[in-house]
C-alpha cells in the first residue's frame, strides 16, 4: 500500500507540473509546446503522431485519434492543438479524482540510457512499451524497440511513432505475431519513402525490435542494431546484423546490380555501411527494407535483454556486457536503475563516438540474475503461460524460427 500511496503521489505531482507548464487551453494563434516534423499527416498516420504527442496515454488513442479532423490530409498544427487540449483536460479529471491503477500483469522492469556522445546530432530513438496490454486493450504483451537513423532523424522518428502501431493493425497479429512484424516493417518503410518523396528526405534508420507475448519471444530487425540474451549469466546469440559484408547480403545486392566495397568500411555502392533500413530511398533496392525475424520459447531461466544500436555493441562484446550488468548488479543489491547508465559509459569509454542507445529489458527479478540460477520471483507470466512451439517455416529465406535448445552462447570472437 506505501508503494502504491508513493506512486500515486508521484503522479499527482507530475500532472500539477504538467498542467502548470501547459497553462491550457491553447489557443488557435498561441505557440504548440513542441514543434511538429510535418505540416501534413495521412489518416494511417494520425494514431501513431497522437500517441507520440500524448506519450501514449491510451485513454487518448480512440477519442483523438479521429475527433474533428479532415479525414484527407492532416494538419498537424491543428491535431497537436486538439491533443494538447485534450491531455490537459484529462489531466485536470485526474488531479480532481485519480483513476484506480490496477495492473493484472506486472511490467517488465527497464533500465534506459541514450547519448548523443561525440556525434553533431542524437539521430537514435527508442521505444519502450512494457504495457502494451493498456495502450493496445490486449493481454500479455510487451514491446521494445532501438532504432539508429542516418542522414537525419526523420526516419528514426517516424519509425517510433509508427511501428508498433502498424505492427496491432495487421490482419494475421493475432495468430502470427512474427509475420505481423515482418509487414510492419515493410509497411513502415514504405509510408515513409513516401514521405520522404514528398518532403524531400534524404535519411533511414536501422531499427531491432522485441515483442513479447506470453512466453515466447519474437525478435525482429533491419540492419545493424541488434539485441542479445542472457540466460543463467551466459550470452545467447538472437539474430545476425544486416551488414554489406555479410556474405548472403552481398550476393543479394551483386546480383540487384550493386557492389560491395571498402571505404574505411565494408559499404554499399560505397556508400551507407549497412544493407538494410527503413527509408534510403535513393540507395534501394539495394538497401531493402524487408526485415529478419526469430523467435524463441521461453522457459523462465532468462536473465535479460540488452538492446542497443551499433555505437554500443560495435565497442563492447556481449561478455564484456554481461559482466558490467553482473557487476552492477552485485555492487547495487539488484537494483537495476542505472544498469543501462553503465553499459552506456563501457561503449564510451571503449572509444565509441557514435550515438549511443542501451535498453535493458529484465525477464526476471534482478536479483535471481545475480547467482544465474532459477529465481522463485520470476515474472507470473513465465511461471503460468503454456509454452507456444513455433512453426518452423520458411518466408522468403529471411525467417529463422529456433527451439530452446538451438540458443547457442555468442561467439567471443566478434570480427566473424
Amino acid at each position: 500500500m506505501a508503494a502504491s500511496a508513493n506512486e500515486e503521489k508521484t503522479y499527482r505531482r507530475f500532472l500539477e507540473l504538467f498542467l502548470r507548464e501547459m497553462r491550457p487551453p491553447l489557443q488557435e494563434d498561441g505557440p504548440l509546446p513542441m514543434r511538429p516534423l510535418s505540416d501534413f499527416i495521412s489518416e494511417d498516420e494520425v494514431e501513431g503522431e497522437c500517441l507520440d504527442l500524448t506519450g501514449a496515454l491510451s485513454v487518448l488513442r480512440c477519442a483523438v485519434c479521429r475527433c474533428s479532423i479532415d479525414r484527407r490530409a492532416k494538419e498537424v498544427v491543428k491535431l497537436a492543438r486538439l491533443v494538447f487540449n485534450t491531455l490537459c483536460e484529462i489531466c485536470c479529471v485526474w488531479l480532481k479524482s485519480f483513476p484506480a491503477r490496477r495492473r493484472t500483469h506486472p511490467y517488465y522492469e527497464t533500465s534506459i540510457h541514450a547519448i548523443k556522445n561525440m556525434r553533431r546530432k542524437m539521430e537514435d530513438r527508442h521505444v519502450v512499451i512494457p504495457d502494451f496490454n493498456s495502450l493496445f486493450n490486449l493481454q500479455d504483451q510487451a514491446f521494445f524497440a532501438v532504432f539508429d537513423g542516418h542522414g537525419g532523424v526523420d526516419a528514426a522518428t517516424y519509425a517510433a511513432n509508427h511501428l508498433h502501431v502498424n505492427l496491432v493493425r495487421q490482419e494475421m497479429f493475432t495468430q502470427d505475431p512474427g509475420e505481423a512484424l515482418r509487414r510492419a516493417f515493410k509497411l513502415t518503410d514504405e509510408r515513409f519513402v513516401q514521405k520522404a518523396s514528398r518532403e524531400t528526405l534524404r535519411c533511414g534508420t536501422t531499427g531491432v525490435v522485441t515483442f513479447l507475448r506470453g512466453r515466447t519471444l519474437h525478435v525482429a530487425w533491419l540492419g545493424d542494431s541488434q539485441v542479445m540474451l542472457v540466460k543463467k549469466g551466459q550470452p545467447v546469440e538472437l539474430m545476425k546484423p544486416h551488414k554489406p559484408d555479410r556474405e548472403d547480403e552481398k550476393k543479394r545486392i551483386e546480383a540487384l546490380g550493386g557492389c560491395v566495397i571498402w571505404f574505411g568500411t565494408w559499404r554499399v555502392n560505397g556508400s551507407l555501411s549497412v544493407s538494410r533500413a527503413i527509408g534510403d530511398s535513393e540507395h534501394k533496392p539495394y538497401i531493402c527494407g524487408d526485415a529478419d525475424h526469430s523467435v524463441f520459447p521461453l522457459d523462465g531461466l532468462e536473465d535479460y535483454l540488452i538492446l542497443a544500436c551499433d555505437g554500443f555493441y560495435d565497442t563492447v562484446s556481449p561478455e564484456e556486457a554481461v559482466r558490467v550488468v553482473s557487476d552492477h548488479l552485485q555492487e547495487n543489491n539488484g537494483d537495476t536503475a542505472m544498469v543501462a547508465h553503465k553499459l552506456v559509459a563501457s561503449a564510451r569509454d571503449a572509444g565509441s563516438s557514435d550515438n549511443i542507445t542501451v535498453i535493458v529489458v529484465f525477464l526476471r527479478d534482478p536479483r535471481g540474475c545475480l547467482c544465474g540460477k532459477r529465481s522463485a520471483q520470476f515474472h507470473p507470466r513465465f511461471l503460468h503461460a503454456p509454452v507456444r512451439q513455433a512453426s518452423p517455416r520458411s518466408h522468403g529465406g529471411h525467417v529463422s524460427h529456433l527451439k530452446q535448445d538451438t540458443h547457442k552462447p555468442i561467439n567471443q570472437d566478434r570480427s566473424a
